[in-house]
């Protein structure tokens, strides 16, 4: 029997769920022991990371083109990067950062390589296996992020509005899982997908999200 969509993306999520240990920040600010200035690098990494997130989605909408289900899920991760961009700006505030800051800020290696190899699957990569590859890691984001604007509110008194940039990737997305699930089935229809080679994709993304979080915990 073949497998469907649903269930490829389970498994797929499932093998590719990061160990615990790799990620030695969330811990941390969960019990409310990071410092500001550790979050406030987070700010502006994101800063970086999340506008180049938006261009890589927006060339594997225009390259999925034929593929109109894989094109559909870049279209909307490329937007909501667009309001995850806007809720940035309070979180940055909350830590003390000021656009001085911001300008002299060098971004660091180890948390870049995140956005670049995201970059690299949109020139390379069949558009349906990069559905599948991040999909399954932004199940592992969801979770820190969950945890993190929770600690934010009960650790570090943030309001709200410094929470929103958390709270909207903590948030489910059924109609993005739905057109995740729709690209991937019809790539298992067509037999465009290959998993072993988006498995591979996935794979390494989880590394280099590990990588960004390794590195925002080394000490300054």
């Amino acid at each position: 029997m073949e497998r469907t969509a649903t269930e490829l993306l389970r498994t797929t999520t499932s093998q590719l769920a990061p160990d615990p240990r790799a990620n030695p920040l969330i811990p941390l600010i969960a019990r409310g022991e990071a410092p500001l200035d550790t979050l406030a690098t987070l700010a502006l990494e994101q800063r970086r990371v999340i506008p180049a997130d938006r261009t890589a989605f927006l060339h594997l909408a225009q390259r999925a083109r034929e593929e109109p289900d894989a094109a559909a899920f870049f279209t909307m991760l490329a937007e909501g990067e667009a309001l995850a961009e806007e809720r940035l700006g309070p979180f940055a505030a909350a830590c003390g950062i000021d656009e001085a800051r911001t300008r002299s800020y060098e971004p660091l290696p180890g948390c870049q390589a995140y956005p670049a190899y995201v970059a690299w699957l949109a020139l390379n990569a069949s558009p349906t296996d990069a559905v599948l590859a991040i999909t399954a890691n932004f199940s592992a984001w969801g979770g820190y992020c969950e945890t993190i604007a929770r600690a934010l509110r009960t650790d570090y008194g943030f309001r709200d509005e410094s929470c929103a940039f958390f709270d909207f990737f903590a948030q489910p997305a059924p109609e993005l899982d739905e057109r995740a699930r729709a690209a991937v089935q019809a790539g298992l229809d067509t037999g465009t997908l290959d998993e072993e080679r988006a498995h591979t994709y996935g794979s390494l993304l989880q590394s280099y999200e590990a990588m960004f979080w390794a590195t925002l915990s080394l000490p300054t």
